[in-house]
């Protein structure tokens, strides 16, 4: 693996393992679950060469990153308090943000909560869709009651803990593949799937062999030794917050995206169907003063920067070159 510059920043109320590298102005890339600073490998250096300061951290509970105990810790409150932190760490007054997977909302509630520390906000795979008038775990158990999904099996702390602990390396590689734009529909089992609502997140989930060709064995294995690391309970701890979040963010039934802001997402991408019959990247343009692009990458699933890294770096790069 090609050698980085980490360093540990303390926000204020966490220290952050970072990834930080580059001058000009700064960009703060925040990743998603279950990932790390290493989702973002394919961008630091493209972005280093077009002139920016790029800091990639490890998100609270992930990686080398400090990881609280409570769930609490891990409400939008605390983690989007991390990115302004760690912009005000860096000695910076403003960053342009881009987040993935949860990374996303983080980077959008970011802008909206710290509107003179947000140059520009882009976000993959997860739009920005305000706050509706009840907490989003609420929807879900609407819509999911009678199957599987993944975000109500994570409720019950220790559960997927014990699961997803048992063989990380494995958890990576199903999890991965399940999300992706190389599996079949009759073999999804990650998101939108016909599994029994008694069922657990790797039930019948396939274990790719070969493995995609974004994802290496060295891939792997450094996730898979982050994890056996750090555990799953903060990561986790992020999808027991939405009660938490709806209460404490009411100011997002109404402010919008007021920044330049692109969103980037794989066509195949199981959370744009989260809500069976409609695509989600068709609801978020009322949330949004000034959206520039919605790049919809053909064949990419999930995880869009590692497996569409040339297509998403040059959506990133013209729109920075546009700022």
């Amino acid at each position: 693996m090609q050698e980085r510059h980490f360093q540990s920043i303390d926000t204020g109320s966490v220290k952050l393992r970072a990834v930080v590298e580059g001058e000009g102005p700064l960009v703060v890339m925040v990743h998603g679950w279950p990932e790390s600073w290493y989702s973002w490998r394919h961008q630091i250096d493209p972005l280093v060469a077009a002139g920016y300061r790029v800091a990639v951290p490890d998100v609270r509970g992930y990686g080398g990153s400090d990881k609280p105990e409570a769930i609490e810790a891990y409400d939008l409150t605390a983690l989007t308090d991390d990115v302004a932190g760690l912009i005000d760490a860096l000695g910076e007054s403003e960053a342009i943000l881009i987040g993935h997977d949860w990374g996303a909302p983080i980077v959008w509630v970011t802008a909206i909560r710290y509107p003179d520390k947000v140059k520009a906000v882009a976000g993959l795979s997860v739009p920005h869709l305000g706050r509706g008038d009840r907490p989003t775990i609420e929807v879900f158990k609407e819509l999911y009651k009678d199957r599987f999904f993944y975000q109500l099996y994570f409720q019950e702390p220790g559960v997927a803990e014990a699961e997803l602990e048992a063989d990380p390396a494995a958890t990576i590689r199903k999890v991965y593949y399940s999300a992706s734009g190389d599996i079949t529909d009759d073999e999804r089992a990650f998101g939108a799937s016909g599994k029994s609502a008694d069922s657990t997140l790797l039930e019948g989930a396939i274990d790719p062999d070969p493995l995609p060709t974004w994802l290496s064995e060295e891939d792997v294995a450094y996730y898979a030794g982050e994890f056996a690391r750090s555990g799953f309970r903060g990561p986790l701890n992020r999808y027991r917050n939405f009660e938490r979040d709806f209460e404490r963010l009411p100011e997002l039934s109404e402010k919008k995206i007021g920044q330049p802001a692109l969103f980037i997402a794989g066509k195949k991408d199981p959370v744009l169907a989260f809500m069976p019959g409609i695509s989600l990247a068709d609801l978020m343009d009322p949330w949004y003063e000034d959206l520039r692009g919605k790049v919809l990458i053909e064949g990419g699933g999930h995880w869009i920067q590692q497996e569409k890294p040339e297509e998403t770096n040059a959506a990133l790069l013209s729109w920075l070159a546009g700022l």
